[in-house]
């Protein structure tokens, strides 16, 4: 009879599970609306489906439990044996019901299962474990989680408990079984009902398989996993597509992807403080962002703009690197995006500017500090902002005033020592818990993104009325960009409009306002920025000047950490892991060549990386002993060229 009760036993477990996944998947279901799905068959099949994926989870998830109920206790008393399986028994219950409470919360926040971004979550314990503590009611959602889990317990063993109180054999021949199916299910595949539905996939996954799926395929190679064409035709695509006027190739190997890049205006070594926006969708800009609104009327709008990913470090290796995304995890938290690579700074130092990190948090999330600095950035975070300077701070770092406020004593002190300045100065304000400091705008602290918005805007309006009064001011340019937008999750897997930020840049005195509304990307933002300062420059970017950019050439790079999208006038082309690509929107006379313009993008942007051809050194190979250099720079700078040449500054 005990061996009837042991099976009732993980049998009722199993079913607890597939209960608290199922009532997940309804609540999820509930939050996406009609998106979810197209019919009542497909919700069926989208449930079913979700079933067979949570099976072999709990299979494996079960296995402790099984093995202790079924093989030899070792002597252990009687006691100290039901001890040790109720207390799993809850432990089991609680981590099932906890899982359904985070996953709400997530989905709440990123409308997606598990994925890297919890897999940060893990690895990142400091700043997530104080932002889960501000953002939610943690101890009683635990104490709920905890309670539920002892009254499911009793539940579930009160009648079993005579027959569970029966020793046990001494080998089980269930504990066997149990052991293949574990194996067995170790190779298991989860099905999804609709493929082409982003949501139906995501409710039907098992968020716990999601996470280990996440943690395992952090990196991919794209040479195995994405379509491919041949190297010589992949590369003359990418040459055709960066050929313009004012940039000319160093060679005339069909291999060769460096340019030179010369001036088509005199060179003017204006300050640039680049403020890149957490979460800053543009979408967002309206009525919350009066300061925003009154900043673009005078600034220089790159209107047509989409961010390369969904996470602040696609945007930073956008913005620094100028490259499209490559599949797995961004280069800034690679070790190979530590050594030297050609970046925005490169360009600014070899102009002699001092180049600055500015991060309200500490720079060790996200590996950000140690990317910077390999890439010759000065790092300025919340080690280097006395505490007497901070008048707020939550678990990502100060607010955005006080970063801002650190941003103006580094200019100040730069400008001081006579050096022209480039920061990256990263917000972390619009970003949960939403806290920021009391009575700056008119929604409370903590009450959500909109609340959020209006004190970012506050805290830059202000700054730019504080750096009015500076004498830096007037030779300074601003950037103000989003490093992504506030959620890029819908119907589609690669929702186009989802990527949509805002990108100005500001300078009354040296800048004319305007809007340009080709299609670009947070890439076309280092080489359009050089192109207003008269920059001329040896270039490894894969972006270009949007000041240049006929319409007909626009073009932009979208991605998650498997899905690569480009988005060109003539369509949408997807490349997924082992998949033929996606093209949409394309007439079919242009599907192939959109087919193959996207693939070549992709294959030599981490072709690049991989085999070392993005550092600097590899860049400026042959090209930095002033010989070569001289000849390509506009006539405007030749003497400044020189001069710097002379005296050691700059190149």
């Amino acid at each position: 009879m005990f061996s009837n009760v042991r099976i009732r036993l993980v049998v009722r477990l199993g079913v607890l599970f597939l209960l608290i996944n199922l009532f997940v998947r309804c609540g999820l279901m509930a939050a996406a609306g009609r998106e979810a799905f197209d019919s009542w068959p497909a919700l069926l099949l989208m449930l079913l489906g979700g079933l067979v994926n949570d099976i072999p989870v709990f299979v494996l998830m079960a296995l402790p439990f099984v093995l202790l109920l079924f093989l030899p206790r070792a002597g252990i008393p009687a006691p100290g044996w039901r001890l040790a399986y109720r207390m799993l028994l809850v432990l089991y219950l609680a981590i099932f019901l906890f899982t359904a409470v985070a996953e709400a919360l997530f989905w709440g926040e990123f409308a997606s299962r598990f994925n890297f971004i919890a897999v940060d979550y893990l690895i990142y314990t400091t700043e997530v474990v104080r932002n889960i503590v501000e953002s939610y009611p943690v101890v009683p959602l635990l104490a709920a989680v905890l309670a539920a889990a002892c009254v499911l317990a009793f539940g579930v063993l009160r009648p079993l408990r005579d027959g569970l109180s029966a020793p046990s054999p001494a080998v089980r021949r269930g504990a066997l079984i149990w052991l293949l199916l574990a194996a067995l299910t170790s190779f298991y595949t989860p099905v999804a009902s609709d493929a082409t539905n982003t949501y139906t996939r995501e409710i039907s996954a098992n968020s716990v398989w999601s996470l280990f799926a996440a943690y395992r395929h952090n990196q991919l190679d794209y040479r195995q996993f994405y379509p491919l064409i041949e190297n010589h035709e992949a590369m003359a695509l990418v040459r055709r597509e960066l050929t313009a006027p004012e940039a000319r190739f160093v060679s005339d190997d069909p291999e060769e992807w460096r340019r030179v890049i010369t001036a088509s205006r005199p060179e003017r070594r204006l300050n640039v403080i680049e403020i890149v926006v957490e979460s800053l969708g543009k979408d967002l800009l309206g009525p919350k962002t009066p300061n925003l609104n009154a900043v673009a009327a005078d600034s220089l709008r790159l209107d047509g703009m989409l961010a390369t990913g969904t996470r602040t470090v696609r945007g930073i290796e956008a913005l620094t690197l100028s490259i499209p995304p490559t599949p797995g995890a961004s280069i800034v938290r690679r070790p190979g995006g530590v050594r030297q690579l050609f970046c925005a700074g490169s360009v600014f130092r070899r102009h002699g500017y001092d180049t600055s990190f500015i991060y309200g948090g500490y720079g060790y999330f996200d590996n950000m500090n140690a990317f910077f600095a390999g890439n010759g950035y000065r790092i300025v975070d919340r080690a280097a902002i006395p505490d007497r300077e901070v008048t707020f701070s939550n678990a990502w770092g100060v607010c955005d005033e006080d970063l801002l406020r650190a941003s103006l004593r580094e200019a100040d002190a730069t400008h001081a020592a006579g050096r022209p300045f480039y920061q990256f100065v990263l917000t972390t304000s619009n970003h949960r818990p939403f806290t920021y400091p009391g009575g700056k705008v008119s929604v409370p602290s903590g009450e959500g993104r909109h609340g959020a918005v209006q004190y970012t805007d506050y805290a830059i309006g202000e700054f730019l009325r504080e750096a009015a009064g500076r004498p830096w001011f007037r030779d300074t340019v601003f950037v103000i960009v989003a490093d992504h937008t506030n959620g890029s999750a819908g119907r589609a897997d690669l929702p186009v409009d989802r990527y949509r930020i805002p990108c100005l840049i500001y300078s009354p005195a040296n800048i004319a306002p305007g809007s340009i509304g080709t299609l670009c990307s947070q890439i076309d933002v280092a080489p359009t920025l050089f192109d207003l300062l008269g920059f001329s420059y040896h270039s490894g970017f894969m972006g270009r000047s949007v000041l240049g950019m006929a319409p007909e050439e626009g073009r932009a790079w979208i991605g998650t950490y498997q899905l690569l999208g480009r988005v060109s006038p003539d369509g949408f082309v997807m490349l997924e892991p082992l998949a033929r690509p996606v093209v949409q929107g394309a007439a079919p006379a242009a599907a192939q060549r959109l087919q193959d313009e996207t693939i070549a993008d992709y294959q030599i942007a981490q072709d690049l990386f991989v085999q070392g051809r993005l550092q600097e050194s590899a860049v400026l190979a042959g090209l930095d002993d002033g010989r070569l250099s001289m000849p390509f720079r506009g006539p405007a700078t030749a003497s400044m060229e020189l001069v710097a040449l002379l005296t050691g500054q700059g190149r």
